[in-house]
């Protein structure tokens, strides 16, 4: 397999990162006329202080108190959805006080090899938390890491990614506490659940800081489906390869 070029991994990262920042919340000076209409939400309410919404094959449980939105439109190559009490501050650089985004990336819309797809969730798919200079990592935990073979890996290798963390940023005042999960399913087990035709997933939360914050959070992901597939589901289909 040829090494990909810096345009192709541009490409990719691009969709990752307009995902993650709501790509659905267009410019409203932008020719709206010219796009498909954004994917429906279906929100269900429940005994407990939560509701579930669903946009497309995402599913999620957010707190009452959110507000969702689609991620992306019929004609972006990423789908999912954002919330929070100010969803729309995705849209701006590094991660809003409180919120939540799910995405995914339609890999058969992209059309690049999923060689790709590591090189952004190993990298540049959680920066804005990650490594900005008001955030840090508090813990990583890597469950599959299979180079691919254009980096030295096995020439057989199923190229997939797939790892949780967490930490803390400072937003503007706020202390808060943050989660993800990615997952570039590559060719290896991953890619039996889920949504076939997706070359990356990620999903990252974010709520002020509180005595119950981690609890929050990992319900929060715990929750979030895709394809009707959890980050349990994942974690579950990649140990044998782990």
């Amino acid at each position: 397999m040829l090494r990909p070029g810096t345009d192709g991994v541009r490409r990719v990262i691009g969709y990752v990162l307009i995902a993650l920042a709501a790509a659905g919340c267009r410019d409203a000076t932008g020719d709206s006329t010219t796009l498909a209409p954004a994917p429906i939400l279906e929100i269900r309410s429940s005994p407990s202080p939560f509701q579930e919404v669903t946009s497309g094959q995402v599913s999620a449980m957010i707190p009452d108190a959110w507000h969702p939105l689609p991620a992306g439109n019929a004609e972006d190559v990423q789908e999912g959805l954002i919330a929070g009490p100010r969803p729309k501050d995705w849209v701006h650089e590094g991660a809003p006080a409180e919120g939540l985004a799910a995405v995914w990336v339609d890999g058969t819309r992209v059309g690049v090899p999923s060689d790709y797809y590591y090189l952004a969730a190993t990298g540049p798919a959680l920066d804005m938390i990650t490594r900005s200079d008001r955030c840090s990592a508090t813990s990583k935990r890597i469950i599959v890491d299979h180079l691919p073979s254009f980096a030295a890996g096995d020439p057989n290798s199923p190229g997939d990614y797939i790892a949780r963390g967490q930490g803390t940023c400072s937003v503007g005042h706020v202390p808060t506490r943050w989660a993800y999960f990615v997952v570039a399913p590559g060719f290896g087990p991953a890619r039996q659940v889920g949504i076939p035709s997706s070359g990356l997933y990620v999903v990252v939360a974010v709520i002020p800081d509180s005595h119950h914050a981690s609890a929050l959070l990992g319900k929060l992901l715990l929750r979030t489906e895709f394809g009707g597939a959890s980050m349990s589901d994942f974690i579950a289909a990649a140990r044998p390869a782990a």
